[in-house]
């Protein structure tokens, strides 16, 4: 059975539906991200879940070496247009091992987690991103703030983007977040309907996964500008982590 995200990802839907609007903010971000870890140049850097790979992109212009994974295809083949010598792109699944002991960095940006069935899946992922870090080198995992989410749904709304309406229906259990979108675009015959679902992880679920495989949480923030995090008053969960160990 196909999983949700394999086909929803692969749609010009959710590329505009989620990154059209935000690609500034998303690049002073990334900005005040390195301005943070002050990666040396040439430092050799894995962006999981990359999609078209715009991270991927902005830091190789900063002179890193940076490769892209993102299961894909059609979002895959968009990013291999700007591929260089510093700047590669893959197809794979994050589930499954990757290079091993040869990323300095590697990250996992706006909630590219938490898509899978079993918790097995999400440890595999976490395995992959681990045994790729050389050790002492540093993972950053961007997710959304369960407690902050609850708090503040909004479980109706409506976008208009050029030309095409989205309907968003959210909502949640015990365990997860769910996103009912309905698109509406003159070029369907009909509307498409595509439901997201999350997977409700806290800093001690992270902690716990992270530790399994040799990361440990070394600083915690709730939002872009790095503000301290605060578990109900914090939009994101951004945690730096150290390989501490070859598990």
């Amino acid at each position: 059975m196909q999983t949700w995200f394999k086909e929803w990802f692969n749609t010009s839907y959710y590329h505009q539906l989620y990154f059209k609007r935000d690609d500034k903010e998303a690049a002073a971000f990334i900005d005040k991200l390195i301005d943070h870890l002050k990666p040396t140049p040439g430092k050799m850097m894995l962006d999981v879940a990359c999609g078209k790979g715009r991270h991927s992109i902005q830091l190789a212009g900063k002179g890193f070496d940076v490769t892209g994974i993102d299961l894909s295809e059609d979002s895959i083949l968009e990013a291999l247009k700007n591929e260089n010598e510093q700047l590669h792109f893959y197809q794979h699944d994050m589930r499954l091992p990757f290079w091993i002991n040869y990323f300095d960095y590697a990250f996992n940006f706006f909630t590219s987690f938490g898509y899978f069935k079993t918790q097995r899946e999400h440890d595999n992922a976490i395995r992959t991103i681990a045994q790729s870090l050389k050790p002492k080198a540093v993972f950053v995992m961007d997710y959304l703030n369960v407690h902050y989410a609850e708090d503040n749904m909004v479980h109706q709304s409506e976008k208009e983007i050029d030309g095409v309406t989205y309907f968003i229906t959210k909502w949640y259990d015990e365990t997860h977040f769910y996103k009912k979108i309905m698109i509406e675009d003159e070029a369907l015959q009909e509307p498409m309907i595509f439901t997201e679902k999350v997977a409700k992880f806290s800093l001690g679920d992270f902690t716990d996964m992270f530790a399994c495989h040799g990361l440990q949480v070394k600083e915690v923030f709730g939002d872009y500008n790095f503000k301290n995090y605060s578990v109900k008053n914090s939009p994101r969960l951004i945690m730096i982590a150290e390989k501490t160990s070859t598990v």
